[in-house]
This record gives C-alpha cells, sequence and structure tokens, in this order.
C-alpha cells in the first residue's frame, strides 16, 4: 500500500470514527469520593480506553479500563461498561485502617456509566459507578467509586 492510501484510509477511518462516536477523544475533571481528571479516546463507535489518576488520602492512583458503549437515545445519550486495573499509593495517617506509613495497592475494577454527549457544544456529562477489589495492599471489595464526570471533547 502507497503511502496516499495509507494516510487517505486512515484520515478516511478517524473521522468516520469521531462521526459515528459524537467524539474521538474526551478529557475532563472527575468529581466524587475518588476526584480526579480522566482521559477517554474511542476506538470505535461503540469501544473506549479510559484512563484515570485520581487521588484520595493524600495518595495517588492509576486506573486503566477498556469500556463498551450502547445508544440509549439518538439524543446523545449512552450507557457503557467496562473493566480494567488500578495501581497506587495512600498516605496511612489519612487512613482508618493503618497509623502509620503508606500503602500500595494493586487490583481489578468495574464500571457503569451513563453519559450525555451535547450536540451543539464540545462537553459531555458522566455519572458513573466504579466498584474495585484491591489484590495488595488494603484487599477487598470497595463499591464507593461513583463520580461525575465533566468531559471536553474532542
Amino acid at each position: 500500500m502507497s503511502i496516499r492510501k495509507y494516510i487517505f484510509t486512515y484520515t478516511f477511518i478517524l473521522f468516520s470514527n469521531l462521526l459515528s462516536a459524537q467524539y474521538l477523544i474526551a478529557v475532563g475533571l472527575r468529581g466524587g469520593l475518588h476526584s480526579g481528571i480522566g482521559f477517554r479516546h474511542m476506538l470505535t463507535n461503540d469501544t473506549a480506553l479510559e484512563g484515570i489518576l485520581h487521588s484520595r488520602w493524600h495518595g495517588v492512583e492509576l486506573v486503566g479500563l477498556i469500556e463498551y458503549q450502547q445508544d440509549l437515545s439518538s439524543d446523545g445519550l449512552y450507557w457503557y461498561y467496562g473493566y480494567g486495573a488500578h495501581a497506587g499509593f495512600y498516605d496511612n495517617k489519612y487512613t482508618y485502617w493503618e497509623p502509620d506509613g503508606n500503602t500500595t495497592v494493586i487490583g481489578i475494577d468495574g464500571i457503569l456509566a451513563i453519559e450525555y454527549k451535547f450536540f451543539n457544544a464540545p462537553v459531555a456529562i458522566a455519572m458513573d459507578w466504579k466498584p474495585y477489589f484491591n489484590l495488595l495492599g488494603n484487599t477487598g471489595f470497595f463499591g464507593n467509586g461513583g463520580a461525575i464526570s465533566l468531559r471536553f471533547t474532542f
């Protein structure tokens, strides 16, 4: 395949993906018990990768998710679900389970969300529930990972 055909094909796929998914990239803020920033990249019109960097208990956690999106209406309302993993650390003097030091956590995550993409503005708002299970560190299941996100779309 020549370089021109490759560029044309890639550009065509990129723009058709952008039109069918209503956006290709979304960047925004998350507000909840785990507040932070998020980055969402649509791979196809129904599959996305999302990265979240959030903080809690004076620590930082990085989350990576793969998400599957479905239309709820033709008006920009979607729901999505997915799974992934996280890694991070907490300062224990701000937690209730350990008095001193830091706790490193590694675990698995799920997500269930609803999102509305405004047609006349490059903005989307989402509300999610993101339960997680720590495999290392403060082990166990935690169902308090929900947030509301305001994203700028490109």
